[in-house]
């Protein structure tokens, strides 16, 4: 493979681009920029002895490449950064979990809302609602503490009556009379119609949502003033009492916000720091606007072994400032970023204005970049002290309880899941040193067991399992059930590899915990740490059961609706299902994306795409 590896690289042009790495089932696990794509890509296909393990690692699981050309490194720099974004490599530096991270959003109605929403959320609310002509869609974060984010928005709401509702409004009055927040004066009420509230008075108030987020607050703070001035003057005495109330609210705000001391208070910046403790690492962020702390982060990183804090510190910009909107005008950072140079004409394309990237050697900017760090550390402490007490003290608890040798170092759990029998599932979770490795999980869908047969679906499940040899060896089993499950696990692993491997079973309502050494169960306390590790266990296996059992269930009744459409036989069905991956994108596709299946000509695609649609 890698003799054919090393004729494709010769092929490659000598120009800019990016390149992308794949495994054997061919997903991505690396994306990188180069000036040469023939230069950097044949770097990885050196036998470097002594490269770092990351490195090694990386080689073992080459299978293929792909790479696309650009014209500059900058473009090739914007590029590397979204595909990042969209595949998450595994060997790429990454913000850790960032697709929970949550963000502020305002819609894009014609009477915006301001919406709290995780990334992995976005997608999945698209097509609710239809944006009105000539407005887009502007997202503040990531933030990583969503209590704050939730206090910011219940602050937001109290300071700024934008609309809370969810129904479409289109400038005609709705059919409803306004809710309860617009008798509270915590709504404008556009849905009374556009001759009630136009959409330019109603976006007087999203520039002062927008301000706020921004920590603009001095700006608001005028604005507001002049609101209240102007209506005093015409005497509309009640609305300027209404400004006048927002504008205290705002100032108490304003005079919580943390002053940052530097002789240069009045510039808006972003302060990063880097951190390592032991194999962890992570970044700090202050948000300093108008010379005060609106704000700080901590964001845990992935994919750091053995990578220089110089290569961390830009893949952390990368990552960041390719999601944020708010660019401050300049960046101060604890380690001089790697490719700094095209880092800030990536950073001026992307703010369409120049931004400083400084790397303080003394004084108060210094501080305040130390200051971040320490914060950073002391974080990073006290997650590893919370990890200790969350995994390692529960596993050395376990150990004790069941008489092992050392704590389980690799926990399998085990569940069944159907629906009236029909479409049965065995599902399997794996968890390391106490947290769930989900390359590892597996789905068993059951052929043999009669439908309802819960102890038969568990042995095929178990039998199937103890059969790969090529899986590993668990250190424990954790079965979802009681006692008759933890016996027929027990009878059926015997005879088989895994036959020496503990078992326990944990059973719900009350919670108790099975032991084979004992007939009496095990009741802990509803507090302790073993019964909270065991519980997470347990309930990730039943959600990853019952989520593989819709996907089965989903599957069969696309089957059974293809198999109803004239023309569609089993090859066409496996082509059609080849081609998409999976049901659900089988029922979203278009006509013109079923065209693009082999043996499915125009007619047949509008007929498939038409019966799909009327179920």
């Amino acid at each position: 493979m890698i003799e054919m590896l090393k004729e494709k690289v010769g092929l490659l042009p000598d120009q800019p681009g990016v390149y992308l790495l794949k495994d054997e089932k061919n997903r991505v696990i690396y994306v990188g920029k180069a000036m040469s794509l023939r230069q950097r890509v044949r770097s990885y296909l050196a036998e470097n002895v002594m490269g770092s393990p990351r490195l090694r690692s990386l080689q073992k699981k080459l299978y293929d490449m792909d790479y696309v050309v650009t014209d500059t490194e900058v473009e090739a720099l914007i590029l590397e950064c979204n595909l990042i974004k969209e595949y998450r490599p595994r060997f790429n530096v990454n913000l850790k979990d960032d697709k929970d991270f949550p963000y502020l959003i305002l819609t894009a109605d014609m009477y915006p809302r301001l919406e709290l929403m995780r990334l992995s959320q976005r997608g999945s609310r698209r097509g609710r609602y239809r944006p009105a002509p000539g407005r887009k869609e502007r997202s503040f974060g990531p933030y990583t503490d969503v209590r704050a984010v939730r206090e910011t928005m219940h602050l937001l709401n109290s300071i700024i009556p934008l609309r809370r509702c969810r129904q479409p409004l289109d400038g005609e009055p709705a059919r409803d009379r306004p809710c309860l927040n617009h008798q509270m004066k915590r709504c404008l009420a556009p849905c009374r119609g556009m001759e009630a509230v136009s959409p330019a008075h109603y976006d007087k108030m999203v520039k002062q949502v927008v301000l706020f987020l921004q920590g603009r607050y001095s700006e608001l703070e005028d604005r507001l003033k002049r609101q209240m001035e102007e209506a005093s003057a015409d005497q509309c005495f009640e609305a300027a009492a209404v400004i006048r109330d927002r504008l205290f609210s705002l100032q108490r705000v304003a005079g919580q916000q943390q002053k940052m001391l530097s002789i240069e208070n009045s510039i808006d910046r972003d302060i990063l720091s880097l951190a390592r403790h032991g194999i962890f690492t992570a970044m700090h962020l202050f948000q300093i606007r108008g010379g005060k702390l609106l704000r700080q982060d901590h964001f845990p990183l992935s994919g750091t072994e053995d990578v220089e804090n110089e290569e961390v510190m830009a893949s952390f910009i990368k990552n960041y400032y390719n999601r944020e909107e708010d660019f401050p005008l300049e960046i101060l950072v604890s380690e001089q970023p790697a490719d700094e140079e095209l880092l800030l004409k990536w950073l001026k394309v992307k703010a369409d204005r120049k931004i400083k990237l400084r790397y303080p050697k003394r004084g108060s900017l210094k501080k305040m970049v130390d200051l971040a760090g320490r914060n950073c550390l002391l974080r990073l402490q006290e997650e590893e002290e919370q990890r200790r007490l969350r995994t390692e003290e529960p596993l050395k608890e376990l150990a004790r309880l069941m008489g092992l040798e050392a704590p389980p170092e690799v926990i399998e759990g085990y569940d069944i899941s159907h629906l009236s029998g029909e479409e049965t599932v065995g599902a399997m979770v794996v968890y390391r040193n106490g947290e769930p490795c989900k390359d590892d999980y597996r789905v068993f869908n059951i052929r043999q067991a009669s439908g309802g047969d819960d102890y038969a679906a568990l042995n095929e499940t178990l039998q199937r399992r103890a059969n790969r040899n090529d899986w590993g060896t668990p250190d424990l089993i954790l079965i979802d059930g009681g006692r008759g499950q933890l016996n027929a696990a027990v009878e059926t692993l015997h005879g088989t590899p895994l036959e020496e491997v503990p078992l326990v079973a944990l059973a719900k309502n009350p919670d108790q915990l099975f032991l084979t050494q004992s007939s009496q169960p095990v009741r802990l306390a509803a507090n302790n740490a073993l019964l909270h590790l065991l519980q997470r266990i347990r309930d990730e296996v039943h959600r990853f059961a019952v989520s593989g059992h819709r996907r089965r269930r989903r599957r069969s009744s696309i089957h059974s609706l293809l198999e109803d459409i004239p023309g569609i036989g089993s090859k066409r069905r496996t082509a059609l299902f080849n081609h998409f991956g999976s049901a659900e994108n089988i029922m979203k596709a278009t006509v013109d994306q079923l065209e693009e299946v082999p043996a499915i000509n125009r007619s047949l695609a509008v007929t498939v795409y038409r019966h799909l649609r009327n179920q």
